[in-house]
């Protein structure tokens, strides 16, 4: 059978006031197109259908429509599960209706596999469905200890073992697939994931997720990304749309997932088209610069988060002007050369003193790169300098 993955859609979520609704309708056009053209038999929403737990009435209608649609009528089965951004009562509210277009909405966290008939291909998928599984959605309290550490690995083996539970349910003549919204450590996140625990007790070991999964699908990291040191096919499929500047050059993409019984799946990228980029114009020769882009049309369709070196503050003609000649541009920061320079010390601050070595040597050479026996020279000799003073 052939498994369409996708997760995160935030409909309804708003950047700087501006509604996303269009681009998401656009998505959800497009994510409507690829399941016919790749014969999509059943898709997995991992969580996070909407920003916030009170969305708007037009990002439900929106849901609703494109479930519908996406569903062809029960040919093609599509299972949606609870993120952290969703009210899980509300989500599954609708249920009863929706069970006769095979599509099923899971809000809170269940022993319970579904069994998922596949018409197209006359077969059965096992989905270990995990909504986010917070304390309050669990209904359980994990630990009675406050220290971060005891509570991150209480929840680890307690998720480890929800997974294990449901897995014994797993048979050798279905497809076994696990799905699941929440943190695995390691994954790289964006600033649009709002904290999914305090102090990052909340994560799960890559190497908890379950290994009698033949794949698992996870949401809630927006970067698209496979999950390398699980025992399984794991993968998080990201948004579809960047939320943040902090997102700016991600690809957006879906995942398709072969999937026979007993077998290894196959998996492969669907990339998207949908939506405005995000992205981050820096006119280090100031205002004209800018009038420059404006003129050339850079970027018509993005959304810009602007900076400009100046001298002097904007006036606010010119703002007007910037903004009357580019509607997508939400941000307008000046950067004046005291926060240039400061801001210049803290990068250099952080960065390693190998790199720092690289960049003075290319300074006083007119750009030459350092040999690299030249470079470990120096780290040999900075790190006898600090043996020396160790010992005194």
């Amino acid at each position: 059978m052939r498994i369409l993955h996708t997760a995160d859609w935030h409909l309804g979520k708003t950047l700087e006031g501006r509604s996303r609704l269009p681009e998401q309708a656009q998505f959800l056009e497009e994510l409507s197109r690829i399941v016919e053209d790749e014969k999509v038999d059943v898709i997995l929403m991992a969580g996070d259908v909407y920003d916030t737990v009170n969305p708007p009435a037009q990002a439900e209608v929106l849901f609703y429509e494109s479930l519908q649609k996406l569903s062809n009528k029960g040919q093609r089965p599509v299972a949606v599960i609870a993120g952290n951004h969703d009210n899980p009562d509300r989500l599954s509210a609708s249920q009863p209706l929706a069970t006769n277009q095979h599509i099923s909405l899971l809000g809170y966290p269940t022993m319970d596999v579904q069994n998922i008939y596949i018409p197209t291909t006359n077969e059965t998928l096992k989905l270990a469905s995990l909504p986010y599984p917070s304390e309050s959605r669990l209904n359980e309290i994990l630990s009675d200890q406050f220290e971060e550490r005891v509570i991150r690995d209480h929840y680890d083996a307690r998720i480890r073992q929800l997974f294990d539970k449901m897995c014994e349910q797993f048979t050798s003549d279905t497809v076994n697939v696990a799905m699941s919204h929440l943190f695995v450590a390691g994954g790289s996140s964006s600033d649009s994931e709002r904290p999914i625990e305090v102090g990052g007790a909340f994560t799960v070991a890559a190497e908890s997720l379950p290994a009698q999964a033949q794949y698992v699908a996870l949401g809630h990291l927006h970067r698209p990304q496979t999950i390398k040191r699980a025992k399984t096919a794991a993968r998080y499929s990201g948004s579809p749309l960047a939320y943040s500047f902090s997102e700016a050059g991600y690809t957006k993409s879906v995942t398709i997932i072969d999937a026979e019984p007993g077998k290894e799946v196959q998996t492969k990228e669907i990339f998207l088209a949908s939506g405005k980029p995000l992205v981050k114009w820096k006119a280090t020769e100031g205002i004209q610069q800018v009038y420059s882009w404006l003129e050339e049309k850079k970027d018509k369709r993005a959304w810009v988060d602007l900076e400009i070196y100046v001298t002097n503050a904007l006036s606010m003609e010119e703002i007007h002007r910037i903004r009357k000649q580019h509607e997508g541009i939400l941000h307008i920061r000046p950067i004046f050369p005291e926060m240039a320079i400061e801001r210049e010390a803290v990068k250099m601050d952080s960065m390693p003193i190998e790199e720092l070595f690289v960049k003075f040597y290319e300074k006083q050479s007119g750009g030459a790169q350092p040999e690299e026996e030249l470079v470990n020279l120096f780290l040999s000799l900075l790190n006898e300098e600090s043996g020396k003073e160790g010992e005194e």
